[in-house]
Order: structure tokens, then C-alpha cells, then sequence
């Protein structure tokens, strides 16, 4: 049955990023993470890449410990948004806070809470290597409702961008992602995380 594989794909990445959080060497921590989803991309009954494809290994840039940084979190007003997604319907999501941080120069993102049941705090961006070197639509930091969560340091947010991720529907239509909303796109380059699936 899909929902119980599925929810067993939900279950290996909370153990995933729980073993992230707990690893005291951040790229040690990376290269885990690395090597797990490479195993699960391969095996995993829900893994994203189409059935026949040709698949070695999710593709990264070199890890690069200035890309983690900690990122305080301000209160921001409270608005409704409908996020584009890769499919026909939008997601509701409530923006409720900036994160700001320092890569080379000041930026700010802002967080998301998804509005639908249980909720989850949610953080796309994009930025100058979308649509060229990195997914177009956008590339994942936080998506809490399925465990992508890297924890705070002294009341501050971890964000690794080493552990940015491509959506799902990046390497098959089938599934349906929420995208980079406007508001989050950087300007600089961000390499670090995960590069363009399959190629490009």
C-alpha cells in the first residue's frame, strides 16, 4: 500500500535529520545525510526518481562550511498566502516570522507555517543558481511536516545551506510540491545543497 510506504519514507527522514541534529562535526553530519539519501533514492519504494531512469547519485555541490550559519528569527506579520505549487491547486500557508542571517552580505527569508492539518514550519528560496545550476522553482532548507528540520543553536535557527534539497516533483511530476514563494529569492549564488536532478 502507498500511504504505509510513504509513511515509511516520512519515518526514515525524521530518524535522518534527528541523527543531522545529534552529529556534533556539521559535515560529517552532511556526508550522512549524503550517503542515506543516495540508499533511499536507490531502494526506497517512494523514492522520487521515475521507475527506468538512469540514477547513480543525487548530485551536490562541495561542502563548504561558511554556507551554515544561524539565522534569527523576528516576529513578522501575520499573512495568509496561497504558494504556487507544481501542480494545479496552490497550499495555504501563513508567513508568521523573517529569518535573518549573513552569507557574504545581510539577507532575510521569510517562514512559513503550513496552514493544513498538524501544520509544519516550511522555508523555500531560490537564487541565482536557480534555473541553471539548481532546481528553477526552488530548493528546500525546512520543510518540518515531512522532518526537514536542522534545530536551533542558543535560540537561533540552524540553516545549512549544504542541506538544501530539491522537491520531489523536480525529479517526477507525479508529485506535487510547494514552490519559492516571491518573497523569498535571493539574489546571490547559493552553492551548496543539492544541484540539478538527473542532469538538468
Amino acid at each position: 500500500m502507498d500511504e504505509l510506504t510513504l509513511l515509511d519514507w516520512k519515518r526514515c527522514i525524521f530518524e535522518l535529520y534527528s541523527e543531522v541534529r545529534g552529529e556534533r562535526d556539521p559535515e560529517r553530519a552532511w556526508r550522512h545525510w549524503c550517503e542515506v539519501r543516495d540508499e533511499l533514492f536507490h531502494s526506497h519504494p517512494q523514492t522520487p526518481v521515475p521507475a527506468g531512469a538512469e540514477f547513480e547519485h543525487v548530485p551536490y555541490f562541495d561542502y563548504d562550511p561558511a554556507l551554515r550559519v544561524l539565522g534569527v528569527v523576528e516576529p513578522a506579520e501575520r499573512v495568509t498566502r496561497e504558494i504556487a505549487t507544481s501542480g494545479d491547486r496552490p497550499y495555504s500557508f501563513t508567513r508568521f516570522a523573517r529569518v535573518g542571517f549573513t552569507l557574504d552580505e545581510e539577507h532575510a527569508l521569510d517562514l512559513y507555517w503550513l496552514d493544513g492539518y498538524g501544520g509544519g514550519v516550511y522555508l523555500c528560496f531560490a537564487d541565482a543558481t536557480s534555473g541553471t545550476e539548481t532546481y528553477g522553482a526552488g530548493r528546500y532548507l525546512l520543510d518540518t511536516v515531512k522532518g526537514s528540520d536542522l534545530g536551533e543553536r542558543n535560540g537561533k535557527l540552524v540553516l545549512d545551506f549544504n542541506f538544501a534539497y530539491n522537491p520531489s516533483c523536480s525529479y517526477d511530476p507525479r508529485w506535487v510540491c510547494p514552490l519559492a514563494p516571491p518573497g523569498n529569492r535571493l539574489a546571490a549564488p547559493v552553492r551548496g545543497g543539492e544541484r540539478y536532478p538527473l542532469g538538468g
